[in-house]
């Protein structure tokens, strides 16, 4: 009997990346023939574990899909950068980073040289996009959550959208 999905958790980064719509809904797409098929996936939606699902297609191929639900789609991305710990009293650390990758809500960074900021440090980012005119970009965020070198941040909700980072976003 042929099945489209299993629940497997803590996947590989290698996975093929499936966004979870509002609705609870996923969409899953053979890498090989192509064939895509929609499952309802709210058992999973609510899990706060990484959730990777071992797919069979009906065309035989096998595959493994990363469930996603985060609410903007994050373009990957290699863009060199620096930080800065913002503090009470001023800039309190300093460091080189990479963004690793981007939304119009937030970015991950990968430190140089990893740090333990707490959930909730404040960080001012600032790197070029790698488009035409290298447009400067700076950021205020908010530490979301930290691995080893990598940094999840969303940005601050007083600063204002940034044009120049939606059209790059949007390319």
């Amino acid at each position: 009997r042929t099945h489209w999905y299993s629940l497997k958790q803590d996947g590989n980064p290698m996975d093929q990346t499936v966004y979870i719509s509002k609705n609870n809904m996923a969409t899953f797409r053979c890498p090989q023939c192509g064939h895509a098929k929609t499952a309802d996936v709210s058992q999973y939606a609510a899990s706060d574990k990484k959730i990777s699902v071992n797919c069979t297609c009906a065309c035989g191929h096998q595959f493994r899909c990363r469930l996603e639900k985060r609410k903007q789609y994050r373009q990957g991305s290699d863009l060199p950068g620096k930080f800065t710990l913002l503090g009470t009293n001023g800039p309190e650390d300093t460091g080189l980073a990479k963004v690793v990758d981007l939304s119009t809500t937030g970015l991950k960074l990968k430190l140089t040289v990893p740090r333990t900021f707490p959930v909730g440090a404040k960080l001012l980012v600032e790197f070029r996009l790698d488009d035409r005119k290298r447009t400067p970009i700076e950021k205020r965020v908010i530490v979301r959550n930290v691995s080893g070198p990598y940094v999840g941040a969303s940005f601050h909700p007083n600063d204002p959208d940034d044009p120049a980072l939606g059209f790059y976003l949007m390319r």
